[in-house]
């Protein structure tokens, strides 16, 4: 593999691992916007029992997760083709 097909894949992995930690602290900042707001909601048997569900701040941080474990692997298995293919 060429030298410069190993560069952009790691610099796939590190955009990867940027765009997962941004997930994540996103995740967390609307997450706790949404718990912190209960003086202006209505309906506070919503807030007390979190029924319904909502998903969105969890699919946030689970898709950052994600989104790290692709970025390092990526940047691995470039690192292991930029190594490799100088032997």
């Amino acid at each position: 593999m060429p030298e410069q097909a190993s560069f952009v894949l790691i610099g796939m992995g590190g955009f990867f691992l940027l765009l997962g930690l941004g997930a994540i602290l996103w995740g967390r900042s609307e997450e706790g916007s949404y718990y912190d707001s209960l003086s202006t909601r209505t309906d506070a048997r919503e807030f007390l029992e979190h029924w319904p569900q909502r998903p969105q701040f969890g699919a946030l941080k689970i898709g950052g997760w994600i989104a790290i474990a692709v970025g390092g692997l990526m940047i691995i298995i470039g690192g292991a083709f930029l190594l490799l293919g100088r032997v």
